[in-house]
């Protein structure tokens, strides 16, 4: 049997930690501004007491908000304490090994699902449902070390529950490439998408300029390398080839690492490298960590098996060579030296080739869970001892049933792509899916649908007065508006008004409901909201005192060209106005206020349990000032580079210890149960105590 993928594993929920670590550090900077009694949405709105039972509030409305005010807590500091309580758990999980713990995963999604439910439209994103959905599978795939000490390091079905991790991968790729076709977005079709793409996503990077100067028929192969990377390549995360699993892994690993070149888009691309770790091996990765020996598998001739796989890849490469040429009409034009592409294929003949597909790819991951199941089975019937068999066993039935049930349920939003496969569904797995749906355990994919901003990216820029006459803009500190300014780069954070802006320049004022209370919030001079604008006071042209007329002006914008020798980023021009003049007290703001029902009545009161009524709420409200004059991504960046040092000085630590063997560091302790299993499915290695080296120096 393959050796189990601790490595791996450990790879995996230590990239997930480090997601978690940046979801709450940069929802934490930005709860005040957002969600507080005085923010653009309060969460009070959402999170009214009434005279149920604590039981009823959970059971409507799952959330640990409803604790807050037995801990003398409003919703805003229950908010952040939810937020600290994240930060630490995931900042422990990042740092200390035995911290990544099934219990820790779940205390964290448990942290996530609740800020969720009160986030409204700020927190309704897809990576935010992504990170829900990679955390609970967490809490199966990571061991349970707090509650066990001593226990195995890995289990015979760990790798059933790591198979998931493999398939919520798949779902998010292989939708995202599909819906750029279903779609009918011309510029996706058109192979268009990416001349358009830098200039117009949310927080381009300084690198998206310079992508953006590059040819169009180079644009074009992009488009075509993204249809193949997102929709072919995916097909292959259940090969039986390692090597077919490791090419798809780093073609997933490249298109990420250009996006976040390109693109400020916070955790979400961290988080895909991390779900594609379940493509690699335990050989790979202590390979190229300098872990693992290095097999001797080169022998002439080579055997049959060895000749039919590398037969099988070679023929993979070229099927992927071939389709692209074939169906992407890919020409070298050599009088101009460039390499010409088109889509030569129908929305019919798409349309007819998904419905074709979408079940037989169900089939196909079902046979790779099958061959998961089998394995482990197996390696249950291999553990020495009846009690231990039994207890495997037993384990094994469990996780299996759970691993299962979760893959039936994830098939309803997964054939969301295509409308006659849904159809095709046991009703009793619509029926399962819908009493678990507002958990967020599975959730529906697929990024960039279309590709706004064709004609122009549409960017609202916000105007102060105190007379009405003369007006200055009030300038973001990420999104663009000043065309002097470079574009910058924020990501893993996440400026969460930023985006919002983003998508309601997209249509009216009215479609974005928030958008009147943020106007209405800067009339009143609120800092907690001013912050989320500019950390720093200086930088607001109303520091002094807050303005009393506001209007926002539509403008499209459009990256300069190398060529125009311009000094400026940008260029831009006025299209019309977004939202009319208002003041204080001004009837339409009024309207607008009552119409979306953003006047929240008297605050609460809150019954706060004697023993903390007064000293956690001190503790968060001096923290909060601690942390207020500091940018996210400041504080960000500095809990990552403390865990880098500390697993720098500890690797320097394990180095310079007198008489340590210059080795790699040990993997995690296995114990007698895991020992037997190896040598009763693997036979001990000659002259060695096992295949995973047993003995212990004394």
């Amino acid at each position: 049997m393959a050796e189990p993928p601790r490595r791996v594993r450990e790879l995996f929920l230590t990239g997930l930690a480090a997601a978690f670590l940046a979801a709450f550090t940069s929802l934490y900077v930005q709860v005040p501004g957002l969600y507080g009694r005085d923010g653009i949405l309060p969460a009070r709105r959402v999170l009214r007491l009434s005279g149920q039972s604590l039981w009823e509030q959970f059971r409507d409305f799952p959330t640990l908000l409803w604790l807050g005010p037995k801990l003398g807590l409003d919703t805003e500091l229950g908010m952040e304490l939810l937020c600290l309580l994240g930060v630490l758990c995931s900042f422990g999980a990042l740092l200390l090994e035995p911290l990544r713990d099934s219990l820790v995963f779940a205390f964290l999604w448990v942290l996530y699902f609740s800020l969720y439910q009160v986030g409204q439209v700020f927190l309704y994103f897809q990576w935010d449902s992504l990170l829900l959905e990679a955390g609970f599978l967490a809490v199966l795939v990571a061991p349970l070390r707090l509650l066990s000490w001593g226990g195995p390091a890995w289990h015979p079905h760990d790798s059933i529950t790591f198979w998931l991790v493999r398939w919520l991968l798949f779902r998010l790729m292989f939708a995202s490439g599909v819906v750029k076709l279903t779609s009918r977005c011309p510029t996706w079709w058109g192979l268009t998408a990416l001349t358009h793409h830098y200039e117009t996503q949310c927080i381009p990077t300084p690198a998206a300029w310079f992508a953006h100067q590059l040819p169009v028929w180079f644009q074009k192969l992009s488009v075509v390398a993204t249809y193949i990377i997102e929709i072919a390549v995916p097909v292959l995360f259940f090969a039986p080839i390692r090597r077919l699993r490791l090419f798809a892994f780093y073609s997933q690993v490249l298109l990420q690492v250009l996006i976040i070149l390109t693109g400020n888009y916070n955790f979400f691309n961290m988080l895909t490298i991390v779900l594609a770790f379940s493509l690699l091996d335990e050989e790979h990765v202590g390979r190229s960590a300098g872990c693992s020996k290095r097999r001797n598998t080169r022998s002439w001739p080579p055997s049959l098996g060895s000749f039919l796989s590398m037969l099988l890849e070679l023929s993979t490469y070229s099927l992927l060579l071939y389709w692209s040429i074939q169906y992407f009409g890919l020409e070298i034009n050599w009088e101009n030296r460039l390499l010409e592409s088109q889509v030569d294929f129908t929305f019919h003949e798409f349309t007819t080739w998904l419905q074709a597909v979408t079940l037989p790819l169900v089939g196909l991951a079902f046979l790779s869970l099958s061959w998961e199941i089998l394995a482990a089975m197996y390696r249950c019937a291999c553990v020495r001892g009846c009690f231990w068999k039994l207890w495997a066993t037993l384990q094994w039935v469990i996780f299996t049933t759970a691993a299962v049930g979760l893959f039936a349920i994830s098939l309803v939003p997964f054939t969301y792509i295509e409308s006659e496969s849904h159809r095709k569904l046991w009703p009793g797995i619509h029926e399962a899916f819908g009493a678990v749906q507002r958990l967020q355990l599975v959730n529906s994919y697929g990024l960039f649908r279309r590709m706004t901003g064709v004609g122009g990216r549409p960017e609202v820029v916000l105007e102060g007065s105190y007379n009405g006459k003369n007006w200055t803009e009030i300038e973001f500190m990420y999104k663009p508006g000043n065309v002097s300014r470079a574009p910058p780069v924020v990501a893993p954070h996440q400026p969460r008004l930023d985006w919002q802006m983003w998508f309601a320049a997209l249509g009216h004022h009215s479609s974005s409901p928030w958008f009147s209370s943020f106007v209405h919030r800067l009339l009143q001079g609120q800092e907690d909201v001013i912050r989320l604008v500019q950390v720093h006071e200086s930088q607001y042209p109303f520091s002094g005192r807050p303005p009393v007329y506001i209007r926002a002006q539509l403008y499209k914008y459009w990256f300069t060209h190398s060529a125009e020798g311009s000094q400026s980023w940008w260029r831009r021009q006025w299209v019309q106005e977004f939202f009319p003049t208002v003041s204080l007290g001004d009837p339409v703001l009024e309207n607008l206020l009552n119409q979306h029902g953003l006047k929240v009545g008297p605050y609460p009161t809150v019954t706060p349990w004697r023993p903390l009524t007064t000293v956690l709420p001190q503790a968060l409200r001096w923290l909060r000032q601690l942390c207020r004059p500091v940018p996210g991504p400041t504080i960000l960046w500095s809990l990552y580079l403390v865990v880098a040092t500390a697993c720098l000085l500890r690797a320097l630590r394990r180095r310079c210890r007198p008489g340590a063997p210059p080795t790699c560091p040990k993997g995690p302790r296995r114990e007698p149960q895991e020992r037997a299993e190896s040598q009763a499915c693997s036979g001990p290695e000659p002259g060695g105590g096992g295949r995973h080296g047993t003995k212990r120096k004394k």
